[in-house]
């Protein structure tokens, strides 16, 4: 490889600043203060002796120069190490496009930067050139890893090989390719109980005159690994025993890196630390044990919680809630929550909301991944579909079985009394529920791939009227990105549900289905589509909705989705299409705040009916779904 690269003494330090402040020394010069340095930067870029867009690009994100172009470099000093340390950045660009033999030219004033004596004072506006004049790519001549893993029996175990990053003879020879090949097969053996496998060799020669690079990699593995102890520090009011329990690394059992995230996961989910460290010990010992260091920072006992919304159509709400962590050392959470709201739309205090609830989590039983929540609560919420008074009492279990599902089971009972179309009605409920939840989206605001479902049955009896009922509710969701960039995502969301075992005069209405909103059939009003019945609308025994998405990024902080939305409520427990069908269209803008997309949809009832709006603006973060 050939490039334009030198080397200079820098002279010994003899101030050092931090944060704005000086330590030691004098830090200023003596001429003053640092003055900003302005600059311009010309960029060529020829590969094979002609302009490479994807190479300049590459090259353009690699230099401190070209990136920084748009703001002062500190003072001439902090310009020319700008420079300077191009050359390396860039040198790793090349290499990381297979290619190992290029001029690199970086130039001011006809001098190349590397020649340039530390102390030269640059003018105004100087400008600086990078010429880089890259060879054709590199293959691989021999790509070799003495010492791999044998094949992995447990499929949870088994590791893509090299291959699959393009390590092989003839492809392209990325560095990143034997920067992840030698990672690939470091995880092979590590995935098989080997601890402190690493990389012991690595003999890379390029061949010049056939333009190939010969690569071999050697691997040594070190003794199979058991788990030993985990010794727990940091900890205050927590038990050293149920920490360590629910990291959830059993003495004996084979090592397994999978095992470490969920640990770290696991004790995250238990909302009482503040951080976490779980180090493994820096070797294993004769016995094959590994042991392990747990260093926690416990949070605050207590926390509480205040809020308030205004709305000119839903009045005042205030709410509030009360936080007790750990209440006896294992993790144990009690919250207390209450609300109000509905002031200023009535002067009478018996048409406000009100909710009185409390749940207490006890993290961690039966299993370090099986969390026990008992809850109750008093409601009262006065709708325009119907008014209730109700209170309700549960105990439930979630198990988390893997990063990706999630098991519910529990059982509950409630009774309340409702005010609806079909009069003044008391239900009394006993019931159970069991459920999971599966998702593998990238992320769960604005996902671009992966799947997510959910399923809940609840088989409950009404004990005032008499009946058995059946209610079961199953949604899926579907995300894929077009193209390298991902710029362009396509979504769809279908939801059904359905009810058995009693009419609809006898079914709380809080079990029934209603559909419409921000988050089901855009255009119509929340909860707005139900079933026709004499004397106004009912909630319904059936539920149908299906949503498509196409969701175009603009630019990096703005994005545009087109949508169509329909749905349809029932008062059968399967859904009969004959009976109105609402369809919903729109268009979206979304804004990027790196934390999620703030969210603006305008949609328009395709269908409307009676006492429908002619259209809706819903606005949140996150997407629609």
């Amino acid at each position: 490889m050939s490039s334009s690269l030198s080397t200079f003494n820098a002279p010994a330090a003899h101030a050092f600043e931090l944060l704005g402040r000086c330590l030691i020394g004098t830090c200023e010069d003596e001429d003053g203060p640092i003055d900003p340095k302005n600059y311009q930067v010309e960029l060529t870029v020829l590969a094979d002796g002609q302009p490479n867009r994807d190479l300049e690009k590459a090259v353009g994100n690699a230099s401190q120069l070209w990136q920084g172009r748009d703001e002062p470099a500190a003072g001439s000093a902090g310009l020319l190490t700008r420079a300077k340390a191009d050359y390396k950045r860039i040198l790793a660009a090349l290499y990381n496009d297979a290619r190992y033999a290029a001029d690199i030219s970086i130039t001011w004033n006809g001098r190349e930067i590397a020649d340039v004596e530390a102390g030269t004072e640059f003018p105004d506006d100087a400008v600086l050139a990078i010429s880089v004049r890259a060879e054709p790519q590199f293959l691989f001549g021999t790509a070799e890893i003495d010492n791999r893993a044998p094949v992995a029996t447990d499929r949870f175990d088994r590791v893509d090989p090299p291959e699959a990053e393009g390590f092989m003879t003839g492809a392209p020879a990325y560095a990143t390719a034997v920067r992840k090949a030698g990672q690939l097969a470091v995880e092979a053996w590590r995935q098989q109980g080997y601890a402190k496998a690493k990389i012991t060799g690595r003999k890379v020669t390029a061949n010049h005159a056939t333009r190939e690079l010969n690569v071999r990699l050697t691997v040594e593995p070190g003794p199979r690994a058991v788990y030993g102890q985990v010794a727990v520090e940091g900890t205050s009011r927590m038990k050293d025993s149920f920490v360590a329990r629910q990291a959830g690394l059993e003495p004996g059992a084979e090592y397994d890196p999978d095992d470490l995230k969920r640990a770290e996961k696991r004790l995250q989910r238990l909302g009482v630390f503040q951080s976490i460290s779980l180090k493994e010990a820096e070797s294993v010992n004769r016995d094959g044990s590994l042991p392990f260091m747990l260093t926690v920072q416990e949070r605050k006992l207590r926390r509480i919680g205040v809020g308030a919304t205004v709305s000119t159509i839903d009045g005042v709400g205030v709410e509030g809630y009360w936080l007790h962590r750990n209440l006896f050392g294992r993790a144990e959470r009690l919250r207390f929550d209450g609300r109000i709201s509905g002031i200023g739309t009535t002067s009478d205090f018996r048409d406000f909301d009100y909710f009185l609830g409390t749940e207490l989590t006890l993290p961690g039983r039966f299993t370090p991944d099986t969390d026990i929540i008992i809850g109750g609560f008093f409601e009262r919420e006065v709708l325009d579909l119907y008014s209730k008074n109700r209170g309700s009492a549960s105990v439930y279990a979630n198990h988390f079985y893997s990063d990706q599902l999630t098991l519910r089971g529990g059982a509950y009972a409630s009774y309340g009394e409702f005010e609806d179309v079909f009069g003044t009605r008391r239900f009394g409920i006993v019931g159970f529920e069991a459920g999971a939840e599966y998702d593998t989206r990238d992320n769960e605001l604005d996902p671009k791939s992966g799947f997510y479902a959910k399923i809940a049955a609840k088989p409950f009896y009404e004990w005032e009227y008499g009946n058995a009922i059946g209610k079961i509710v199953a949604e899926a969701r579907l995300f894929h990105a077009l193209g390298a960039e991902e710029r362009t995502v396509l979504a769809g969301r279908v939801k059904v549900g359905s009810i058995m075992g009693a009419p609809l005069s006898e079914i709380p209405q809080d079990e029934l289905f209603l559909a419409g909103g921000g988050s089901s059939v855009r255009g119509y009003p929340y909860r707005g589509i139900g079933v026709a019945v004499p004397g106004g609308m009912s909630g319904g025994r059936s539920l149908f909705e299906a949503s498509a998405e196409i969701r175009q990024t603009v630019t990096d902080s703005i994005g545009i989705v087109g949508f169509a939305d329909i749905g349809h409520v029932g008062s059968d427990s399967f859904p009969d299409f004959s009976e109105s069908v609402r369809v919903g269209a729109g268009l979206g803008l979304r804004y990027n705040t790196g934390l999620g997309p703030l969210r603006l949809d305008v949609a328009f009832p395709l269908n409307r009916q009676a006492g429908d709006p002619r259209y809706a603006i819903y606005a949140g973060i996150g997407q629609a779904f």
